[in-house]
């Protein structure tokens, strides 16, 4: 049977067919099952089929904490329009509202979930396309949650325009390749709003990460674009706008990192371009620390930060240069735009406040201006080669 020949399949407590179980076992491949408005307690749906299943006036679907809700293991499933509710909650086994696996061609679009364990959890699938969902999670602490979104061992994998709060993580991604993330929100995680690892030639364009417990973390992964995100309002000991651990042959280009405790953490990574961000009020603008090599950081925005750069070796091999600094007191006599002394962005009461944390009551005392100012005559214990050579005296549009 193909496309052409499909059928309806309705089902409702006045239809012939009142359950979801009945309507896909009496399905074939590629009919729809539509299912009208109502509440339907079922769990563990089994979907072995190529069909479309979708909701018509949002019903809603309660799990009753027994199971997942949909179990996915064909090719070519759309799951539309509906809502989700009472997913089971396991420390051993990972329930989701919609479970997919070795499912490619699939769909999951315009759904909400609430009252959940993960929401969508996706593994061992390719050319997938989740798109609208809302997903509202009540994770209290982080053994016991799940994640918003969660794909594993995934490729070309489209994750568009959902909004995520809630949950342990709002967007998981391992062993993902060649897939993207655009336009979605994820706030109010308990820890990060997108962490991914071994995931390489990915793209990350338009999303938003909001106040979430770690910020973002990106780790073991290569080439790597992010441009145009928002990352604002992570705050605490162990946040950040961005976290990069051995991250190699990546562009991170015109985002806007504001009022972090730390806007980008960087570890072990290299050969990656940091052009056009803007580093608005935060704690930290750029930490660098570890082996992190052959980096170019360049018409990078750097606002009132308390500390535009941190950095804990003597040795440099990275390169900054063009950047506006709010905090560059130099001059431009020949009028060109390109300040005529060096902006040195370390400064030494970073390196005290990482070796003593402490000190941080300090940051606006008299004493920390002089020590700054030492320190930026005849550098002792911050490279003496980091210095961006033609700062801007205005900043980029």
């Amino acid at each position: 049977m193909n496309s052409l020949q499909a059928k309806v399949i309705e089902v409702c407590s006045s239809c012939s067919v009142k359950t979801i179980k009945e309507g896909i076992r009496q399905a074939a491949d590629y009919d729809v099952v539509l299912v009208k408005k109502g509440t339907y307690r079922e769990y563990n749906i089994e979907v072995r089929k190529r069909l479309i299943i979708r909701s018509q006036g949002r019903a809603v679907i309660d799990a009753l904490t027994k199971g997942h809700v949909f179990q996915v293991f064909s090719d070519r499933v759309t799951i539309e329009g509906f809502h989700f509710k009472n997913v089971a909650h396991s420390y051993t086994k990972e329930y989701a509202a919609v479970l997919l696996f070795k499912s490619n061609h699939f769909k999951v679009l315009n759904n909400s979930f609430e009252k959940i364990f993960f929401g969508i959890l996706v593994e061992k699938s390719k050319n997938g396309y989740i798109k609208g969902n809302t997903i509202r999670g009540i994770a209290r602490d982080e053994a016991g949650s799940g994640n918003g979104i969660h794909l594993w061992h995934c490729e070309n994998i489209l994750v568009e325009n959902n909004k995520i709060s809630g949950m342990r993580d709002g967007i998981y991604l391992e062993f993902v390749e060649k897939s993207r993330i655009l336009k979605n929100t994820s706030e109010n995680n308990i820890r990060y709003g997108l962490h991914f690892m071994f995931s390489n030639d990915d793209e990350y364009h338009y999303n938003t990460f909001n106040n979430n417990g770690a910020g973002v973390a990106v780790m073991f992964s290569k080439r790597i674009n992010m441009t145009k995100n928002l990352f604002y309002n992570n705050w605490g000991p162990s946040s950040y706008g961005v976290l990069l651990k051995e991250i190699y042959d990546a562009r991170i280009e015109e985002n806007i990192f504001r009022e972090n405790t730390t806007g980008i953490y960087l570890e072990g990574s290299t050969r990656v371009d940091y052009k056009s961000n803007d580093f608005i009020k935060n704690g930290w603008a750029v930490k660098v620390v570890g082996s992190s090599y052959t980096n170019i950081f360049k018409n990078n925005n750097f606002l009132h930060n308390s500390f535009d750069v941190s950095y804990n070796s003597k040795i440099n091999d990275n390169k900054f240069e063009g950047n506006y600094w709010s905090s560059y007191t130099g001059y431009d006599l020949n009028r060109d735009g390109i300040g005529d002394v060096p902006f040195r962005p370390v400064k030494l009461f970073s390196y005290v406040v990482n070796k003593t944390p402490e000190t941080i009551v300090l940051l606006r005392s008299l004493f920390v201006d002089i020590i700054n100012f030492s320190e930026r005559v005849s550098p002792v214990f911050t490279p003496d080669d980091l210095s961006d050579e033609q700062p801007l005296m205005k900043p980029v549009k």
